[in-house]
């Protein structure tokens, strides 16, 4: 029996000759079975894993430059590496595992973080280095997507909020942990131990999957699905997003905007995705990712919701460390401690509103009222000044904490109840990755105001005029001078330039989630009263060469 659901959702694949999609009825009586709550479980373990590594190295970066001997653009791509590799295979692996199977890519992605740890572990140059993180972002991309697609699978969408909850809740918390787990590595241990710490995960995580049975993996002929991957559209895609993305990340820290470096691959990045758009909705037979994808408003919306929150999560860890780091004099540890109101906010909440969405089966008052006090948490955060206290600097934390943790879950069951159910699972790889997206471009585009406002601040005050450019245009060097200066009126200055300066960050990113509150009204409120996409191979169906489904 089918569910009645919205008419976006009522379609099924009729390209896909190996899998037939089926609408299972779900009343109140969905229970997992032990095989998938192995599955969940160990992918579970595998976020938290790919979330940690994908942090932690930001504050090790100083330390492990002085060993390894590696410039200032050679740290900065060991920071930024896994985050881009990470936000552009996401798709791919989505694609593919509507191809092969689940189960078999969640493997493929263990392997390419394995080697990336191994690598990276062991390296004693920055070449290396690079080649373990990028093959880590490879493969904690697919972890990430992967499991969202594997909830999608699992269970019905009706209970799906309580699980995305939990999954938001991984995420925030290994992303916020992961800075203060590299800082105690690299100050009392060795920044190796930043990627040895991950096998321990990758351990677990592979004997629940082995424990967890052979449901996932897909049956059907090798070569017919083969020929069915978009190989050109990937050909585009991977090249053209890089070329789009690096040039944001490094614009204003390691090349001015309007310098050849950032311009030339800006543009041959934007032409290139647009060509990968053509293509997708022209002339591919079976797309990477599909036009049906975007051809829904509420899709739309909450696809920029997600890399919004990429935005802002990132903007916080990159930027309040700086506050309490620079303004506040405290140590790369205790300033990672610092972000614990945003942990102990951003986490709960999720879990708590995903259990009030499976219960109520309405999420859209939750995507608005998150947008909404993300907007105000935001606000709050232009009252840190120099002389804010502790008890002040932690309440103003919560609210954007509370806010950005109603907005993960929600905008995530927004995009899967507005998805046709043949594009699922591409809706969710897709969302997973705008919010890749968002990380890669957040501090970047944070960067730039706190180095426009930086410089104009520091030149109202006479002693700093000098150094006007040196400061603004590295952040991070000049925290260090802060900390060897004696306490005087110019150590002050320094210091309130620091605090206006992120004050102007702070309101961006108030006004950009009071935009995403606005446009969050206009989407539309869909039934979550759907049961599982179960992807089955028909016994009594065989797939001829072209991959059609014959009875």
């Amino acid at each position: 029996m089918e569910i009645p659901c919205s008419e976006d959702c009522q379609r099924d694949d009729k390209k896909n000759g190996v899998f037939v999609s089926r609408i299972v009825e779900n009343e109140d009586k969905f229970t997992i079975t032990k095989q998938e709550t192995l599955t969940l479980s160990a992918m579970a373990i595998l976020s938290l894993m790919a979330a940690l590594d994908g942090t932690s190295i930001s504050v090790a970066l100083p330390i492990m430059s002085h060993e390894l001997g590696g410039t200032a653009i050679e740290a900065f791509w060991t920071g930024t590496s896994f985050t881009l590799c990470s936000a552009v295979f996401q798709p791919v692996f989505s694609s593919l595992s509507d191809l092969f199977g689940r189960k078999p890519l969640v493997l493929i992605t263990i392997a390419w973080f394995t080697i990336g740890a191994i690598v990276a572990g062991v390296a004693n140059d920055f070449t290396h280095m690079l080649i373990g993180r990028s093959l880590q972002g490879i493969g904690g991309g697919g972890i990430i997507t992967l499991t969202a697609i594997l909830i999608a699978d699992i269970v019905p969408l009706n209970e799906r909020p309580k699980y995305f909850g939990m999954l938001s809740a991984i995420w925030s918390l290994g992303t916020v942990v992961g800075p203060v787990i590299g800082g105690c590595f690299a100050e009392k241990v060795t920044w190796r131990w930043i990627f040895y710490i991950n096998f321990p995960f990758i351990g677990i995580g592979a004997i629940l999957l082995a424990f967890s049975g052979g449901s996932l993996s897909t049956k059907g002929a090798f070569t017919v699905q083969v020929r069915k991957i978009d190989f050109i559209g990937i050909a585009l895609f991977i090249p053209s997003s890089a070329a789009f993305l690096v040039p944001l990340t490094w614009g204003g820290v390691l090349y001015a905007w309007d310098s050849w470096h950032t311009l030339a691959p800006l543009i041959i990045g934007s032409v290139g995705i647009c060509v990968f758009a053509i293509y997708e909705w022209r002339i591919a037979r079976l797309p990477m990712i599909p036009p049906a994808v975007f051809q829904n408003r509420t899709a739309l919306i909450s696809f920029g919701g997600y890399a919004v929150v990429g935005l802002l999560v990132w903007c916080c860890l990159y930027f309040l460390p700086l506050y309490y780091e620079a303004v506040k004099e405290f140590t790369p540890i205790k300033s990672g401690i610092a972000l614990f109101p945003e942990t102990f906010t951003v986490a709960p909440s999720g879990v708590i509103i995903g259990f009030i969405i499976s219960r109520t089966g309405r999420y859209y008052w939750a995507v608005c009222i998150g947008w909404c006090l993300s907007s105000i948490g935001m606000g709050l955060l232009c009252l840190l000044d120099t002389d804010t206290r502790a008890i002040t600097w932690i309440f103003l934390n919560i609210v954007p904490g509370i806010g950005i943790g109603m907005v993960l879950p929600s905008v995530a069951l927004a995009v899967q109840a507005s998805a046709a159910t043949e594009v699922l699972a591409i809706a969710v790889a897709t969302s997973t990755s705008f919010r890749g997206f968002g990380q890669s471009i957040g501090v970047a585009i944070g960067g730039v105001i706190f180095q426009n406002r930086m410089k104009s601040n520091l030149l109202q005050y006479p002693a700093l005029q000098a150094l006007a450019d040196q400061y603004s245009g590295d952040a991070a060097s000049a925290v260090e001078i802060i900390r060897g200066m004696d306490d005087n009126h110019v150590k002050g200055d320094l210091k309130q330039a620091y605090a206006d300066s992120l004050r102007m960050v702070w309101a961006f990113c108030c006004g950009i989630s009071g935009l995403m509150f606005f446009v969050s009204l206009f989407t539309k409120s869909y039934s979550l009263n759907r049961g599982v996409v179960t992807r089955v191979f028909p016994e009594k169906e065989n797939v001829d060469e072209e991959g059609e489904t014959t009875s």
